[in-house]
């Protein structure tokens, strides 16, 4: 019997009756997302700013700040890079400010950043002509529409009654809302618009700034445009409200009055014409239907365990913020496009996290569009290998749409993002299993494994390849300096050039000499006292390094080496499971947990992992997986990515697992369809 899933999806609708300042509700499209107080629009936003912020933003929506008077931007050859000796060669990171470099250091740090596009919020007036405040909001019902993209709000003002729907139309970086009331009718109902300076804060705005950028209205009956200028940056808003007319209030304020009924708002880089309310509206409640019913689905609420209804909500809503976040033509910042993390800056590291998951539940075409951008910056990638002394191209941890390097103490010696972009191609090409694919991505997937190649150095003394120093794993608390042969990097190093050799094989070339001896000698993963350790030269991995990622279960969990021998993990994982300092784990750490215990056959380690009660693995009212000890982190989009990515293996299994659903055990009553088994090189 097949799943009912507009029945499961509208099971877990997002319902609020509150303002709930770290949850509220957002609609997008994997390009653009608005994120709305209980009222459907951002109307009462003082509340959230030191929770999660109502920003408006776009792949595409960034800003940067002059640098001085004199100059407007610098560049990274701008940078004095801090050396580390490589076997004999010393190769420049931009890891740490040097004295009087600072001001490049920071401002390439911290530009471009993501820009908070608009507010846009009602203006509700009482018969008495007294503005609302949030006090004179009542009556909240709120309710997300997972099935239809469709946020329903009603709510009273004053005691009247009021009802909005908000969408965003799934083709274009346009919201429409819908309004019906008393109030609208007698005209006391008001759209008001208002844009910031950009800033690399966490709400993108800087409301004080008001010279340095400008807005000019064209129009002003039934439709406007509104032209923005920030420095060098610039974009337009085209608004169409039929029956109500706009004007401009102050130097960065625009108001919609009248008989209001509806309105929409389109952003875009050139000037265009919004669609019809109606038109955005019926779009969204076809895709996301399309979305739902073509994809994977997984019900667990029939189980006999109490906890199955809450992972069965993580499950769903997961899909959806992943789905709204990640699913675009960028890779996507932590906090996705909701709010600025790390100055709305993305990081490759996570990209796998933010969307690996889509291919395994059956939407594969969500993970490939966003890896367009490698192909747009395969030059950038190979400029920054170039620049060190390494073939190939190497990627970037933490980057802007311009993909330059930013200066950090940890972004710059990372590793581990490399073999990301092999991995994910292995599975845009699994899934469309054709030449075609193979032709289109060929130059990236080579040209990365090239530089896994070139980085790797033989140890002549050992007979083995090695990795750093100088690096940093994906456990960020080595000293770059001396880190040699991170347990995790060695096995995903093997890993990316078994899918690159592969994909020589398949396009009929020679299998890379080089590439096949790195995969044989790689160096083992480091073992003390029984257990993997983090890397080679922090044998005391569970005494003095027992925080952050317990990367190590990676190699296992994450990755299908036949070198990890499975006792060691076991007792590896069990050393996590009692000695790890919770507290200090990440919202992605979790799901890899889940993935250890499936393939080591435990499946009961495994839902207890998902469902552990710290404060990182926290799920908020709409879904997003809050990391509690950070203000800076009121979402965390990979800890919903690496969820997904979990449940799909713990539900669809993995070759050779021989077992239906591995990661449940028994009592749990597992129904899914659409799901692939989790890796395969085929």
């Amino acid at each position: 019997m097949s799943i009912d899933r507009r029945e499961l999806v509208r099971l877990h609708n997002p319902k609020l009756d509150s303002f709930v300042w770290d949850s509220p509700l957002s609609v997008g499209n994997g390009e653009f997302v608005f994120t709305a107080d209980p009222t459907g629009l951002q109307s009462f936003p003082e509340g959230y700013e030191q929770g999660l912020p109502l920003c408006t933003m776009s792949h595409w929506g960034w800003h940067s700040y002059p640098f001085s008077a004199e100059r407007f931007s610098v560049t990274r050859d701008d940078l004095v890079l801090t050396p580390f000796d490589t076997y004999g060669r010393t190769v420049g990171y931009a890891k740490d400010p040097a004295p009087g470099n600072e001001d490049v250091y920071n401002w390439l740090r911290q530009n471009p950043h993501r820009l908070n596009l608009a507010r846009i919020g009602f203006a509700f007036t009482g018969k008495d002509g007294r503005r609302a405040s949030r006090g004179d909001i009542g009556g909240i019902s709120q309710t997300l529409d997972l099935y239809a993209g469709i946020l329903y709000s009603e709510f009273t003002v004053f005691g009247e009654p009021c009802r909005v729907e908000t969408c965003c139309h799934p083709e274009r970086d346009q919201m429409s809302v819908r309004i019906k009331s008393p109030m609208a009718d007698e005209g006391r109902i008001a759209i008001e618009i208002r844009f910031p300076y950009g800033s690399h804060r966490k709400n993108g705005s800087d409301w004080e700034n008001g010279a340095a950028h400008t807005s000019t209205m064209e129009g002003g009956c039934g439709s406007a445009r509104i032209s923005r200028t920030l420095d060098r940056d610039q974009y337009e808003v085209a608004a169409s409200f039929p029956g109500a007319r706009m004007e401009q209030t102050d130097t960065h304020t625009f108001v919609i009055s009248g008989n209001l009924s509806e309105a929409s708002f389109l952003f875009s880089r050139e000037k265009a014409a919004p669609s019809d309310a109606g038109e955005a509206f019926a779009k969204s409640a076809a895709h996301w239907e399309r979305y739902w019913q073509d994809g994977g689905i997984l019900r667990l609420n029939r189980s006999q365990d109490p906890r199955a209804f809450e992972l069965e909500r993580r499950i769903i809503l997961s899909q959806y913020v992943t789905a709204l976040q990640c699913g675009g033509s960028v890779p996507p910042a932590e906090t996705g496009l909701t709010c600025n993390s790390w100055y709305g800056k993305f990081h490759l590291e996570m990209h796998f996290w933010h969307s690996a998951h889509f291919h395994f539940w059956g939407r594969t075409a969500y993970l490939e569009k966003s890896m367009q951008w490698y192909l747009k910056h395969l030059d950038d990638a190979r400029a920054l290998a170039r620049s060190q002394g390494y073939k190939g191209a190497r990627w970037p941890k933490m980057v802007a749409e311009n993909a330059v390097d930013s200066p950090s103490t940890i972004a710059p010696l990372l590793i581990w993002q490399q073999p990301h972009i092999i991995c994910m191609l292995e599975w845009c090409y699994q899934a469309h299993p054709d030449r075609e694919t193979l032709e289109k991505y060929r130059d990236v997937m080579f040209e990365s494994a090239e530089f896994m190649a070139d980085y790797a150095h033989y140890d002549a003394e050992n007979g083995r390849y090695v990795l750093g120093p100088p690096c940093i794993p994906a456990q960020e608390r080595h000293d770059p300096a001396t880190c040699i042969n991170p347990t995790y990097e060695l096995e995903y190093w093997r890993t990316g050039l078994r899918y690159a050799q592969a994909w020589k094989r398949r396009l009929g070339l020679p299998e890379d000499p080089l590439w096949q001896d790195i995969i044989d000698r790689m160096a083992v993963p480091p073992v003390h006292d029984g257990v993997y350790v983090a890397q080679e030269r922090c044998p005391d991995t569970f005494t003095v390094a027992a925080t952050d990622h317990p990367s190590m279960l990676c190699a296992y969990g994450l990755l299908d080496s036949e070198r990890i021998d499975r006792e060691t993990m076991a007792r590896t994982l069990d050393r996590v499971l009692r000695e790890w300092d919770y507290p200090s784990m990440w919202g992605w750490d979790f799901g890899v947990i889940a993935m250890t215990a499936t393939r080591l056959g435990l499946p009961q380690t495994a839902v207890d992992a998902l469902l552990i009660k710290t404060e990182k693995n926290d799920y908020t009212e709409n879904g997003h997986n809050r990391q509690l000890s950070r203000d800076d982190l009121p979402l965390y989009l990979p800890g919903n990515g690496s969820l997904l990515l979990a449940a799909a293996m713990m539900a669809a299994g993995y070759p050779g697992c021989g077992a239906e659903h591995p990661g449940f055990p028994e009592g749990w009553t597992v129904e899914a369809e659409g799901l692939r088994p989790y890796i395969a090189l085929e």
